[in-house]
């Protein structure tokens, strides 16, 4: 039977490119100017951006997402906390999600089945298996989840006859 996997990655070696990215225009920008400001990738789960005042902040962040944003990745897959401050610096940790949420597969596999397509959807930890008897259906399916408003980015892998 034909199926395919919905997914939610990263791909990394393009967040590190645009990590770099921003690092070095702010190192050019003329109202970063002697202002100690820095982007670090901490143990491939976020992105940390430290400056010396909460605006310079904001900026470094509408840098980073037109960065993430030339290099291909979806600006759904980050997730904002909240800045800390303290010491004369102030930092903000910037999540990338991985992986399916749970609850989100969830609205998935309702939405696949309120489609009437004849698949089955099943969930596989952070990933979603969809199967049915025809290649055609499950290509119904992935113009579905493309069109659909998901709070994740989603791409098909595995597809297989």
């Amino acid at each position: 039977m034909p199926s395919f996997d919905v997914v939610s990655e990263l791909d990394w070696h393009e967040v590190t490119n645009a990590v770099d990215q921003a690092n070095r225009e702010i190192t050019t920008r003329y109202d970063f100017k002697g202002v100690k400001a820095h982007y670090e990738i901490k143990d491939k789960k976020s992105v940390v951006m430290e400056a010396e005042a909460e605006p310079q902040l904001r900026q470094m962040s509408d840098i980073l997402n037109q960065k993430l944003v030339g290099r291909g990745i979806d600006l759904k897959s980050l997730e904002k906390e909240d800045v800390v401050k303290g010491n004369m610096r102030a930092s903000q940790a910037v999540k990338m999600k991985e992986g399916l949420e749970t609850d989100e597969a969830k609205k998935i596999v309702k939405m696949i089945k309120d489609s009437k397509a004849k698949v089955q959807a099943q969930i596989q930890g952070d990933q979603l298996r969809v199967t049915g008897k025809k290649r055609d259906d499950l290509q119904q399916v992935m113009a579905l989840l493309r069109g659909a408003d998901l709070a994740q980015p989603v791409q098909f892998t595995n597809f297989r006859d």
